[in-house]
């Protein structure tokens, strides 16, 4: 990956906690809660995902750069998001989530050339990288946010 692309991706992972508060708006209470299928999350369960996966991936990024071909584990995100979400407000994942990636961000813009090419193996998709990680992670908060807005739309239908 060239330092331009590089580059766009960081500013794509900085962007996220700007793109999810865009997508929550001025979201109402009900919205939070509807659930436009049997197996979708609500907006809710978003926005506390979004704060689980924030804290994990820092972590992961970190045990990249710091450990010797590090084995990161994954996690069920279905069972996180059904069971630690309940009717928690939602201000202190918002927190979590932008402070993960402010102080991750500071990380990234100051890797060399060998910490881009770091690598280990993530326990459910196999070798995972620096870069592998950047990808993902500079998408994850735009594809929610995108999640978010097709939930409030299914929330907003007069026949719900």
């Amino acid at each position: 990956m060239d330092q331009t692309t590089r580059r766009a991706l960081i500013e794509r992972y900085q962007d996220g906690p700007r793109v999810v508060a865009e997508a929550l708006g001025q979201i109402g209470e009900a919205e939070l809660d509807a659930r436009p299928g049997p197996d979708e999350w609500t907006v809710r369960e978003i926005v506390h995902h979004l704060a689980d996966s924030e804290m994990t991936s820092a972590i992961r990024l970190r045990r990249l750069l710091v450990e010797d071909a590090p084995v990161l584990t994954g996690y069920d995100e279905e069972a996180f998001a059904r069971r630690l979400t309940a009717d928690r407000p939602l201000a202190a994942s918002l927190d979590a989530f932008a402070a993960a990636r402010r102080t991750t961000a500071e990380i990234l813009e100051r890797l060399d050339e060998a910490d881009w090419a770091r690598a280990g193996t993530h326990s459910e998709s196999g070798r995972y990288s620096v870069e592998d990680w950047l990808e993902i992670y500079a998408a994850h908060a735009r594809d929610h946010a995108a999640q978010i807005g097709r939930v409030r739309a299914a929330a907003s239908k007069p026949d719900r």
